[in-house]
């Protein structure tokens, strides 16, 4: 009997917190992780049979606590370290379910297991394996797919991530305030890398997109004041929204200017509009709110025509202020050429020449500059710059579209 998509969604709602219950209570996030993981497998395979336990949290904890505490001491036994053995509590102490277990799921542990993957100590793409597999629940097969490295080459960065965690006591951080812009920037680079792949035969990879949707929710479920975070979320909906129609029937890029706007998610779209109009009513506005506000507008418009980019220019005055990094100058550039005409924004990408290398060799910067060329009827030059940016992406669909524009342009 397999398992029922509601099983396994429910499993993976779980895992975070069961994983956070357990290194809670003992350490171990190595060992405590393969526990949850046992514990995961026994579910689907005993839950299709007898049915899903009244409180299935406390049953995944309190299998994944017989597992991790059977782990540790085979590990003590092996070691031969006889006084940590003899330290040990006795085996009807962690069979049971942690004080509390019977009690409503401590959705924290979420957050806090979140804190713990993004540890200042981890370079962001650890930050980003980390999290996926122990809050996201993807196995490392997932993630290296995903990215599209060799599943031993993935399994070496988690591995190297829990090295630099272990001993990290496992409690939400003095300086969580300080340390939520990185959980924050985690989840957005995850969503990022789903909603437009950077390399790949696919333009997306959903899979990712619905896990930082997901992860970012359980954080504005536990912090629902917290602007950033309903901005973030906002900001993903809204961007989300959009998914089905980005693609045509053969995998083909499909530009927000030509996109059918009747396939766009409403529901997706009325929730991050309350989400970032609630958000920018309780005080000062930082990035994902402006980032979800310029998304909302777009989202909001009856059809690219009636896109009211006089306000999306202001918005992007105000956010290049507070994050004046290139993508934010590039898109204002956009913005720029569709209120004052292909010239000016030309202008402003003249005057940003430093993009190149701040974009890292990226293809955005050729790519914008061909569609402004192209506004402005230099056809010749955009045409060089499509193939330029065509020759500097590695995602498929989007050299396709970029070749395909460039053909477009020849006499």
């Amino acid at each position: 009997m397999s398992v029922t998509p509601e099983t396994e969604d429910l499993l993976r709602r779980h895992a975070p917190q069961v994983l956070g219950a357990l290194v809670r209570r003992y350490g171990h996030f190595d060992t405590a992780e393969d526990a949850v993981q046992e514990a995961l497998l026994a579910a689907a395979g005993q839950w299709p049979r007898t049915g899903v336990p009244d409180n299935p949290r406390g049953w995944l904890i309190k299998v994944a606590a017989r597992r991790l505490t059977d782990a540790l001491r085979a590990e003590e036994a092996r070691r031969a370290r006889e006084e940590k053995v003899a330290a040990l509590s006795p085996r009807d102490a962690f069979t049971a379910p942690p004080p509390g277990a019977d009690r409503a799921p401590r959705e924290d542990d979420t957050l806090t297991l979140l804190f713990l993957c993004c540890h200042p100590n981890l370079t962001p793409p650890a930050q980003i394996a980390l999290t996926l597999r122990a809050v996201g629940g993807l196995t490392t097969a997932e993630i290296a797919r995903a990215y599209l490295v060799p599943e031993a080459t993935m399994a070496q960065r988690i591995s190297r991530a829990k090295q630099k965690v272990r001993g990290v006591r496992f409690a939400r951080p003095d300086d969580g305030e300080e340390r939520l812009p990185a959980v924050l920037q985690t989840l957005y680079l995850i969503f990022n890398e789903g909603y437009t792949a950077t390399s790949g035969a696919a333009l997306q990879r959903r899979e990712l997109a619905g896990e930082a949707i997901r992860l970012t929710r359980a954080v504005h479920r536990l912090l629902p004041g917290h602007g950033e975070a309903a901005g973030l979320l906002a900001l993903m909906l809204l961007t989300d929204a959009r998914r089905d129609a980005r693609t045509g029937p053969h995998g083909e890029l499909v530009p927000l200017d030509e996109q059918d706007r009747d396939r766009w998610d409403k529901a997706a779209i009325d929730e991050g509009v309350a989400l970032v109009t609630g958000a920018l009513s309780r005080g000062r506005a930082g990035p994902y709110q402006l980032r979800a506000a310029i998304a909302a507008v777009h989202d909001e418009a009856p059809s690219a025509r009636a896109t009211d980019w006089q306000e999306i220019l202001g918005l992007y005055d105000i956010l290049v202020r507070l994050v004046p990094g290139p993508v934010e100058r590039l898109n204002r550039a956009v913005a720029v050429a569709m209120v004052r005409g292909p010239r000016a924004g030309l202008a402003e990408l003249a005057e940003l020449a430093e993009l190149e290398d701040e974009l890292g060799g990226g293809h955005r910067l050729d790519a914008v500059r061909g569609h402004l060329l192209e506004r402005a009827g230099a056809y010749d030059e955009a045409r060089a710059a499509y193939e330029a940016a065509a020759a500097k992406t590695l995602s498929l669909p989007e050299q396709r579209y970029l070749h395909t524009r460039a053909a477009r342009l020849k006499p």
